[in-house]
């Protein structure tokens, strides 16, 4: 079942969700002006067909819920099913977790990731750091190890590294980086009480403090598939296609691979692998 520190989260999942629905979402009628926004309590309860002091007690995180129950507040909720099954992660209901790895799985996905030698490709472990990647990563969004091991992680590099974020357009930014957020946090929140994830968030808000209401947002999804361009220094814009993959031998690490969409974008990341490593240059070292 969940830990105490899980029924937090869920109980604060559950209330951001609920400030953001009106009555008239889940067929009520319109009322007066309410003090907060969002649906009352009574209001959900009376849509899952609990009492107001058992959901009360569930947004506090002192009741437990059966998986019934859950998916019954959670259609009240108009939750999706990445949602969905965040909250079911987060109640014990959902998944076991994964077995721990026998051991770092780096050492066996290198040789993966080499074997692209066109393709952007990096080994993330279950807290998003970067544990692996290959050349064709440091050439497109910059050397990994440019940067201390604090900040070596995924969000990291989504929100403040200058050279990743300037290779993508804005149009292309903002919906990858909130993609990968929005993954994390369905990640993480299966041990929301983890030291790195702490440590990560605190970085996050010291060096991106305009980004601040990210990391206070509820919002859970999957990271899909989809294309993007990139246009590092000294290159055309080169149009790739993100997938993801688990390694068996650890199912909670993450490779993300950037296909080229042509042989043109495939060369134009060839010539960037190439070239002397002085004119590639390397993500921001922040201090």
């Amino acid at each position: 079942m969940s830990t105490p520190a899980a029924s937090q989260e869920l109980g604060a999942f559950l209330r951001a969700h609920r400030a953001l629905l009106k009555p008239e979402d889940v067929g009520l009628p319109p009322t007066s002006r309410r003090r907060t926004p969002g649906l009352r309590r009574e209001e959900v309860a009376s849509l899952s067909g609990v009492s107001i002091a058992w959901y009360t007690w569930l947004e506090q995180g002192r009741v437990t819920a059966s998986r019934q129950v859950l998916e019954s507040v959670g259609r009240a909720l108009r939750l999706d099913d990445a949602e969905m099954r965040h909250v079911l992660r987060l109640a014990g209901y959902y998944e076991p977790e994964a077995s721990p790895a026998r051991g770092p799985v780096n050492g066996a996905v290198q040789p993966m990731l080499d074997s692209w030698p066109v393709s952007p490709a990096v080994l993330l472990d279950r807290n998003f750091d970067l544990v692996a990647w290959n050349a064709a990563w440091s050439a497109v969004w910059g050397e990994p190890s440019a940067v201390s091991a604090d900040r070596r992680n995924l969000m990291w590099f989504m929100a403040a590294d200058e050279r990743l974020r300037g290779a993508l357009r804005d149009s292309d930014w903002e919906p990858l980086a909130m993609s990968v957020f929005q993954h994390f946090r369905a990640q993480a929140g299966r041990v929301p009480s983890d030291e790195r994830i702490a440590a990560l968030y605190g970085r996050l808000a010291a060096d991106v403090p305009e980004l601040s209401h990210w990391w206070s947002c509820h919002s859970v999804g999957e990271l899909t598939s989809r294309v993007v361009t990139a246009t590092p220094v000294g290159s055309e814009p080169i149009r790739m296609s993100l997938s993801s993959l688990r390694p068996v031998d650890d199912p909670a690490s993450l490779i993300l691979l950037f296909t080229p969409e042509s042989q043109d974008d495939g060369a134009r990341v060839s010539a960037l692998v190439n070239r002397p490593l002085r004119c590639v240059g390397l993500a921001r070292k922040a201090g």
